[in-house]
């Protein structure tokens, strides 16, 4: 198999995770909303599982609403928010987000418009860092919520999320953080959020479960954007998947226990990589500073090189992704990396990279001869 260095699309699955689902796929049936001893065996698995997620963030467990992964999350946040202020007779109707917000905040965002809301970017800088300046201009008494994110999704960078709180607080407005990429990757503390959108495959958990964080104390507190059974409080209707919840629980305990070391480990592969690039004289820039990046993460541009024909020529090798998206069949640059103040060329040369809890010293140097050999041909 390829070497997988791409931990920001998805990250291993962590063996604690798998080790204890396994019994939840076939000899432990039952589902937790259910009244019988199975229903209720089922559902204290649930509730073990939430209060592994709800110490990982430091919240109360009952603040956590599962979801299928941070995507649904975000909408909840979002949609779920704006309506709660329409019901409500709120007038606020501004809506403030991050330039390099994950698309489904951003598509979340615009279709507000519709609804009689506005959408404000509030721009970042070449790190990728959002101009805290700039944000506090933007936050105003129109200002309903404040969306940016804990950590980026493509170029890694650990957002001042002290300084967002700051100001949406003096603003009276809520805040919403996206934490899926920094969830289990840096200290994660939401007792100051109102809203804080989670994902277990970005942490070492299984694929198709998240949580969204509702504070307790939160002013507003949002709407349903499904209906339902009314599972989960009301937010979030529908059977909870009890082995996926599990996995989930299981992988938030281990990255409790290994957050210092996991981060430590990350940031000597990736240092490493990048010393083995150098030596075999690879041109590259980095796109943001190690000081401003999450442990493990890359985005590194190789200039005159396209990124999607490195990474063709390198996949039976290394597993890795592009800042570009291909949207209707069209190869767009990166709105993250254009928002950094990148040109279109230069977001088509760039390549991300995360180096995980499993990798190796072997794969880091690895990856650089494989790299460095197609980005030389």
């Amino acid at each position: 198999m390829p070497i997988y260095l791409d931990g920001h699309s998805t990250t291993p699955l962590a063996p604690e995770a798998m080790e204890a689902m396994a019994p939840w796929w076939h000899a432990q049936v039952g589902n937790p909303h259910s009244p019988h001893l199975s229903g209720m065996l089922a559902s204290q698995a649930v509730e073990n599982a939430r209060a592994e997620v709800a110490s990982l963030i430091g919240s109360n467990p009952q603040e956590l609403v599962f979801t299928s992964g941070a995507t649904e999350a975000n909408n909840i946040a979002i949609r779920g928010t704006a309506l709660a202020a329409l019901e409500g007779g709120t007038g606020r109707r501004d809506i403030v987000v991050s330039a390099i917000e994950h698309k489904s905040v951003l598509s979340s965002a615009t279709s507000l418009r519709t609804w009689g809301f506005r959408v404000i970017e509030a721009p970042v800088d070449k790190n990728g860092i959002i101009d805290i300046p700039a944000l506090e201009r933007l936050v105003g008494a129109e200002t309903l919520l404040v969306s940016v994110m804990a950590v980026n999704n493509e170029v890694g960078s650990i957002q001042p999320l002290g300084e967002v709180i700051r100001i949406a607080r003096a603003a009276g407005a809520l805040l919403h953080v996206d934490a899926a990429q920094g969830l289990g990757k840096i200290e994660m503390n939401c007792a100051d959020f109102d809203l804080a959108s989670l994902s277990a495959h970005k942490m070492y958990g299984p694929m198709g479960i998240g949580a969204l964080f509702i504070s307790s104390a939160a002013q507003l507190r949002p709407l349903p954007v499904l209906f339902g059974g009314g599972q989960e409080a009301g937010f979030r209707p529908g059977t909870v998947p009890t082995p996926l919840v599990v996995g989930f629980g299981a992988a938030a305990k281990v990255s409790r226990q290994q957050l210092a070391a996991d981060a430590a480990h990350a940031t000597a592969l990736s240092a490493l990589f990048l010393e083995e690039l150098r030596g075999r004289q690879v041109r590259f820039f980095e796109n943001v500073s190690w000081q401003q990046r999450v442990p493990g993460s890359l985005s590194l541009r190789f200039p005159g090189d396209d990124a999607v024909s490195i990474i063709g020529q390198s996949g039976d090798r290394i597993s890795i992704s592009e800042g570009s998206a291909c949207t209707s069949g069209q190869i767009t640059a990166s709105h993250v990396l254009r928002a950094m103040g990148l040109t279109h060329q230069e977001a088509t040369e760039t390549v991300r990279l995360y180096f995980s809890r499993y990798n190796t010293e072997t794969d880091a140097t690895d990856a650089a001869l494989a790299l460095s050999e197609i980005v030389v041909r």
